[in-house]
Order: structure tokens, then sequence, then C-alpha cells
């Protein structure tokens, strides 16, 4: 069963552009970086864009941590100096990829949707993998509208 998140909560999610994502190897080794996301109002997925990527020949760094330890942590905030407009929301949850070509390409639609920059690239269920991250727990703390 999903993990019921307020109202108040998506609406913070949603109204944000950017997240961290932290990932950690099978030996607990972190990463952490900012990412591009969508949210269905249940979970968090990400796809690997045609950005720029320092070409390895093997997966993101990303993918091979969430392969090896499905465990992850996204924090999505807002930073202001008069400290009383803090305000963040910390999911901690569990990866997969996305092995599904409809549910792929229904949060395809969702990203190019948010992002622009989407519509302009040739992202495919076979060339692009897509990461769902399933909320366990979901942390909210300062200043989110009600």
């Amino acid at each position: 069963m999903p993990l019921v998140i307020s109202e108040p909560v998506q609406r913070f999610i949603n109204n944000h552009r950017v997240a961290r994502l932290a990932t950690a190897d099978a030996a607990g080794q972190p990463h952490v970086i900012p990412f591009c996301y969508a949210f269905d109002g249940e979970q968090v997925y990400f796809v690997v864009d045609q950005k720029p990527k320092r070409h390895t020949g093997k997966p993101l760094k990303r993918i091979r941590n969430m392969l090896e330890n499905p465990q992850a942590a996204i924090v999505i905030d807002d930073y202001a100096d008069d400290w009383t407009q803090l305000a963040y929301v910390l999911i901690t949850g569990t990866t997969a990829l996305v092995d599904d070509e409809a549910e792929y390409a229904g949060i395809l639609a969702l990203l190019r949707e948010r992002y622009p920059q989407y519509r302009a690239m040739d992202l495919t269920f076979a060339n692009n993998a897509m990461v769902r991250i399933s909320p366990i727990k979901v942390h909210a703390w300062g200043k989110i509208e009600a």
C-alpha cells in the first residue's frame, strides 16, 4: 500500500524544479546529485536523459548504486536568509528500474510537461533508463504552506 502524502507536502514537491538524490553503493559510500523529477502523487521518478555525461562505458553512478543498494533519499528544500522561511521535504524510499512500457510512457509525459527541455530529447524505453523511487517515509519541516 502506497504511503499517503498530505496535500501541502505534495504541492511543495510539485512546486519545486530540482531536488537532491542520495544513493549509496553496497559498501555504503554515499553519492548525492541534483536531479529533475516527476511526482505522480505517490512515487518519484527520474529518467537518464541526454544531457552531457561522462562516458565511461558503465551505467551512471546513481544507477549502479541503486542496483547494488536500492535505498535512496531525496531532499527538496527552500533556503532563505530569513530563516523563518526555511523548509524541506525528506523522502526515503526504495528504488527500482521502470520495466513497464506503459508506466514509462505515462511518466515520460509528466517529465516532458514539467521540463520543456525533455520535449526535444529522443528519450525511449529501450535507451533511457527510468527509475521509480517508492517512498517509505516522508518528513516535512519548516514553512510548508497548508
